[in-house]
């Protein structure tokens, strides 16, 4: 059989087909009334996709250089910062907050795990001038109580700050209400275009902690880019293709909800959880244990490989039998388990392809199952999904 080519991974994700015709055809300059209307677009679709009323900022960037713009903005060498940290990415903000001369405190749990609530209390100081966590950790799936850390954070001088790179448009959240100070997100994610723009939206309270900080700044200066925002302008040369990829992206999201790019996030975010809950389902149904099933995310599904079985070989079979490319364990997980994604441009057909393609590997590899119970499990899964949200409807 041909192979056709999936991004099963949790970034860069599948293109969308309408944003890659967008990218071709953007040739615009980005100091022109054109390209400024299309970034005061992009902008404005952004606060309805985040949920939010609070400013965004849009760069040219993977997620992690805003991630290092929220360390290198909101403090000052020697601030005492409190970092939520279950896995690689809790990792990254640890290493990033000690390049900035902070002094960094850990609320930590084993990969795979969450960090609760009362964990995270425990560690809290007053003097704690920022917190930082995931919304979804990628490297195990897991999904942390974003809701439940920000309230218990309400009333405090610590900021919030979340990357939600790989969370947004797949969980729900109530950015201002909740109080979230700064959120997180990636192009490559569950918007669809290839990787290199990243954005953020930013709190009052935020904005105001940064004319006090004293960590050094320039490309990644926060107060630039919302300056020159206002005017439909970025700081320096944007990625007028991505933009454009971008701003197409959510002409789909907002066809999809019927004219309503809110409806649109809604959908996609309940997409995913769908997606998610029927690989998940399949996955047991072949004996396999997930690696995070006390708090899993929609954003992927990491399943720790069957006894004897290097999960290597199994993202080796999924590209050479199927074209299709998962993820692997990351650093010391390599070989433990693999991770499908469901953010983004993915839906049933795909989940059920790599159901399906997962029975098929496994036995390739010499694990005894029975053909088909996987896929019976997710179509399962689905019909129940389905039935939930007609009767929710």
């Amino acid at each position: 059989m041909i192979r056709k080519g999936r991004l099963l991974t949790p970034g860069p994700t599948q293109l969308l087909p309408a944003a890659q015709l967008a990218m071709a055809g953007a040739t615009m300059h980005h100091r022109t009334a054109e390209f400024r209307a299309l970034y005061s677009k992009v902008l404005a679709d952004l606060k309805i996709f985040v949920g939010t009323m609070n400013d965004i900022v849009l760069m040219t960037a993977s997620g992690t250089g805003v991630m290092e713009a929220s360390v290198a903005n909101l403090t000052s060498p020697g601030d005492k910062v409190l970092v939520v940290s279950a896995g690689k990415f809790g990792e990254r903000w640890e290493g990033l907050a000690k390049s900035y001369g902070l002094e960094v405190d850990v609320a930590r749990s084993p990969y795979g795990d969450t960090v609760t609530v009362k964990q995270m209390q425990e560690k809290l100081k007053p003097e704690h001038k920022v917190l930082y966590m995931q919304a979804t950790e990628s490297s195990t799936g897991a999904r942390h109580d974003v809701e439940g850390i920000a309230k218990a954070l309400k009333g405090s001088n610590t900021l919030l700050v979340v990357d939600a790179i790989t969370g947004l448009g797949t969980t729900h959240f109530d950015v201002d209400a909740w109080g979230v100070d700064v959120i997180i997100g990636g192009s490559q994610k569950a918007v669809m275009v290839p990787p290199g723009l990243a954005y953020c939206a930013v709190s009052e309270r935020a904005w105001q902690r940064m004319e006090t900080t004293k960590n050094p700044r320039y490309y990644f200066d926060l107060r630039k880019e919302r300056k020159n925002g206002a005017k439909g302008e970025s700081s320096y040369t944007p990625a007028t293709a991505l933009v454009a990829a971008l701003s197409s992206a959510f002409d789909y999201l907002r066809d999809q909800g019927g004219g309503d790019l809110a409806a649109g996030r809604e959908l996609l975010i309940n997409n995913a959880e769908t997606a998610a809950a029927m690989t998940r389902a399949g996955a047991k149904a072949l004996g396999l244990k997930l690696f995070s099933p006390g708090s899993p995310g929609a954003a992927l599904t990491a399943i720790t490989a069957p006894s004897g079985i290097d999960s290597s070989n199994i993202v080796k079979a999924f590209r050479n039998d199927f074209g299709s490319v998962i993820a692997n364990g990351q650093g010391e997980m390599k070989g433990q388990l693999f991770r499908i994604a469901h953010l983004g441009y993915y839906d049933y057909a795909d989940t059920i392809a790599a159901m399906g393609a997962l029975e098929h590997v496994l036995i390739g590899l010499g694990m005894e199952l029975e053909l088909g119970a996987g896929l019976r499990a997710s179509q399962e899964a689905y019909a129940r999904s389905a039935q939930t949200m007609a009767v929710a409807n």
